[in-house]
């Protein structure tokens, strides 16, 4: 099938490899405009620009979805459907263009975690479960009807960065898989029950905290769900902001170890960051304690 593929991080890239390995035609990517990173600023490209690049692929990247120019060029290239992951909110004119429509892919097993930051709220939540899911666009974020749905176990000690890698293989079988199923006109879309939906909002630096009402489970959770990126953090050690990477309940304590306490208990931080320096052990930034 003719494809254009709408998506702009590494989780996207995987998924967009294996639907040219699977032989499918990209005529377009659409991804994010380039972004200042780093101390100097410089404009950085996608990661999906960066692999359409590499392999030859026309890249659009529009600041404004309903640009006419932009829209124009979507009509022209004339695909059979769209393909969205980690891309943000389509208006109608783009996500109902194509014959055969648009679908997305979404790391959580819709409707459960719609929105931004399902990977990272479904692991700060202790669940012991999640998964991938591929769907059929519509108006209302997330809740369009399903298409495939796979789950996977989460470990209760595994952080989110694993869980994100784990989900990003996941969901490029799965994204051919639809694709080969809407090809052959096997698809069965069935509708989402909202009744058992939940959200997934956007993560902002206070969700980051780590509050001390919080059971010490709660923020082992936490912490686990925001590692390594972008981090669980507390300002309530040594007059310190530091970032938390692991940690581990502790039913008793031992010296030279870097404990914070919570509702219910303490836990015992193994991996940190204070603000300007590097991670460390929670031994070593104590060793360095003036």
């Amino acid at each position: 099938m003719k494809i254009v593929f709408l998506g702009t991080p590494e989780f996207a890239v995987e998924s967009l490899d294996a639907i040219i390995k699977a032989g499918h035609e990209v005529a377009a990517v659409v991804t994010a405009t380039d972004k200042p990173a780093g101390r100097g600023h410089k404009l950085l490209p996608s990661a999906v620009k960066q692999y359409a690049i590499a392999n030859g692929i026309e890249v659009l990247q529009p600041e404004k979805l309903r640009d006419p120019q932009f829209l124009n060029r979507l009509r022209e290239i004339g695909a059979d459907i769209f393909v969205v992951i980690a891309f943000r909110m389509l208006p109608e004119e783009v996500w109902a263009m194509p014959p055969m429509g648009t679908f997305n892919l979404h790391a959580s097993l819709l409707p459960r975690y719609r929105g931004a930051a399902p990977i990272n709220r479904a692991v700060m939540n202790g669940e012991s479960q999640t998964g991938v899911t591929t769907f059929l666009l519509k108006h209302e974020i997330d809740t369009g009807d399903i298409l495939r749905q796979e789950a996977i176990d989460i470990a209760p000690d595994e952080n989110v960065g694993s869980v994100h890698d784990r989900l990003m293989h996941l969901g490029a079988r799965l994204t051919v898989e639809t694709l080969a199923e809407l090809e052959a006109g096997t698809a069965t879309p069935r509708p989402q029950d909202d009744c058992e939906a939940t959200a997934a909002p956007k993560i902002f630096k206070e969700d980051c905290r780590l509050d001390p009402s919080m059971t010490a489970e709660q923020a082992r959770n936490h912490i686990r769900g925001l590692s390594p990126y972008p981090g669980a953090w507390t300002d309530t050690l040594y007059g310190l902001t530091m970032k938390v990477f692991e940690a581990k309940l502790a039913a008793t304590k031992s010296a030279g170890k870097l404990y914070m306490e919570f509702a219910d208990g303490a836990l015992e931080l193994t991996q940190v960051q204070p603000a300007g320096k590097k991670r460390m052990s929670g031994e070593d930034f104590l060793r360095g304690i003036k």
